[in-house]
């Protein structure tokens, strides 16, 4: 196998490697935000915002992340230059780019599929606790932020580790709209040096590193919130 072309693309690896990197850690930050207000909202909420929060996990878990993300890329994005002063805006530099709309697609997508680990993980909360802290005089919002969330993100651990798994697999999408990602990289060195296997070995090298260092990390975070009986 011929390595000798990292020389060469070295920077362009890391720059793919840091926007790679960059969409996982958006996506997965603001997703799960999103995902606790969708969970409480199929938990706890009025009918209205039930409907609403399930129509949209069902919409998101149920179409194909490339679809969304051509949805938004080619769909919104094309409908963006239209809008008056957008162009000369302060915000058209983030707008006109590809990462943007993939950034979106993904944390979208996301918080769909983390809301409803999230809810399964609050349903799970024995009842008891929840009772005894209303019985010491908790308001709600004490008690979802002391009691329920703690206990529920404790029970969902695995999972949502795996969720993050599957987020960082799904990161190549992005070179669909024009995104540099790791992956864009590993095409471009096939198209100037014609080799194929040995920039997606470079990929995949880097995916089981960093899946790796996921595992790792909430292993050690669950280590250290153990269940409770």
């Amino acid at each position: 196998m011929e390595f000798s072309w990292v020389e060469k693309y070295w920077p362009l690896l890391l720059s793919g490697a840091y926007q790679t990197v960059a969409l996982l850690v958006i996506s997965v930050s603001i997703g799960f935000v999103l995902a606790i207000g969708l969970a409480f909202a199929q938990v706890s909420g009025g009918r209205v915002t039930r409907v609403l929060a399930r129509g949209y996990c069902t919409f998101f878990r149920g179409t194909p992340l490339l679809i969304q993300l051509w949805l938004l890329y080619y769909g919104v994005g094309s409908l963006l230059p239209m809008i008056p002063g957008l162009r000369q805006s302060f915000m058209w530099p983030v707008l006109r780019e590809g990462f943007f709309f993939a950034a979106v697609s993904f944390t979208l997508n996301y918080a769909a599929y983390e809301a409803e680990v999230l809810r399964g993980a609050l349903l799970a909360v024995p009842k008891g606790e929840l009772e005894a802290g209303r019985a010491f005089g908790m308001s709600r919002f004490t008690l979802i932020r002391r009691i329920w969330l703690p206990r529920a993100i404790r029970i969902a651990l695995p999972t949502i580790a795996g969720e993050v798994v599957m987020q960082l697999k799904a990161t190549p999408l992005a070179f669909t709209v024009t995104v540099m990602d790791l992956y864009a990289v590993a095409y471009k060195v096939r198209q100037d040096t014609l080799l194929v296997y040995e920039p997606l070995f470079v990929v995949t090298i880097f995916y089981l590193i960093l899946t790796a260092i996921i595992v790792r990390c909430f292993g050690f975070v669950e280590a250290q919130v153990p269940q409770r009986r």
